[in-house]
């Protein structure tokens, strides 16, 4: 959809209608005019969250001008919770983090496979490019379970026969890749 004069102006309250058949209420945050990019905040009560949506002004089939209001990006109209900010801030890092270390660095992507499949069922961590099941058992390249050493011998036994299944499961849903 072409825009041009005030209806995409920071503030206008609109009802908008996508291509896609969605239908939306909200006040337009920003519009850039070089990318077409539509930003817009959907209704909310003082504090309460409001969704933001992004989208190609293109894909809005239909749109009316419900009204004006404040500027949404005055900071005197802004509520903010800076702890609860702060504090999502952190989750979202330390998920990234161990989401990180779940990744192998100069494995193989059989390897990867294995360790993900591994720790489905046990705790597993790397140790450069050797498994670590439940902090004793370790699984070396080429991860076969006569690769497998430590811990006692049950837990050995546990992971071996584990590590058997589960290659025989890789092998059959990716036949010949490993």
């Amino acid at each position: 959809m072409e825009s041009g004069g005030e209806e995409f102006a920071i503030g206008v309250l609109i009802s908008a209608k996508t291509t896609l058949g969605d239908e939306f209420e909200g006040q337009i945050v920003s519009f850039d005019r070089p990318t077409n990019l539509l930003e817009g905040v959907g209704k909310a009560e003082r504090g309460e969250r409001r969704n933001v949506r992004v989208i190609k002004a293109n894909y809005i089939r239909e749109f009316s001008v419900v009204g004006r209001a404040d500027d949404p990006l005055d900071p005197a109209g802004c509520v903010l919770d800076l702890s609860a900010i702060h504090a999502r801030e952190e989750a979202a890092l330390r998920q990234a983090e161990i989401e990180a270390e779940r990744i192998g660095v100069g494995v193989t992507p059989e390897a990867q496979s294995i360790f993900d499949a591994l720790s489905k069922t046990l705790p597993v961590q790397w140790d450069k490019t050797d498994i670590v099941v439940m902090k004793e058992v370790r699984v070396c390249n080429p991860y076969l379970p006569e690769n497998v050493s430590g811990g006692t011998s049950a837990a050995n036994e546990r992971v071996k026969k584990v590590l058997d299944f589960e290659r025989k499961r890789l092998l059959v849903r990716v036949p010949g890749q490993f």
